[in-house]
């Protein structure tokens, strides 16, 4: 499975867990660590562990490894490494603390529109 198909697995999930204003931002030029980097958010902690737990579940369902998963406890930022696409999955406030898309403006936007239901 290539970098594009995770994404599209990990939106798709997100997606059906009703996060909200998920980019995919494209950092395979300016990084090694990954090809894309994921990031969502939810208003609440449950969502938030709740939408990470769908991601994984699909990522072991279509034979994607996890690397790591790391903040299950707290649920205002849990990171899932899935070695080429690395997801953030933000509660509202800390996205907004953050602000991750502010710090990688250099990666253009991948679109993802056509993984995401209105």
């Amino acid at each position: 499975m290539n970098s594009k198909d995770i994404l599209k697995v990990v939106v798709e999930a997100a997606d059906r867990k009703k996060a909200e204003d998920i980019i995919a931002l494209d950092v395979h030029k300016i990084s090694y660590v990954a090809d894309y980097f994921v990031i969502m958010q939810a208003d609440s902690e449950r969502q938030v562990k709740a939408i990470a737990d769908t991601i994984e579940e699909n990522a072991e369902k279509n034979g994607i490894v996890i690397k790591q998963v790391e903040g299950k406890n707290s649920g205002t930022w849990i990171l899932i490494d899935l070695s080429d696409v690395i997801v953030h999955v933000f509660k509202t406030e800390t996205r907004r603390f953050y602000n991750l898309e502010k710090l990688w403006s250099e990666a253009p936007l991948a679109d993802v529109t056509e993984w995401v239901t209105d």
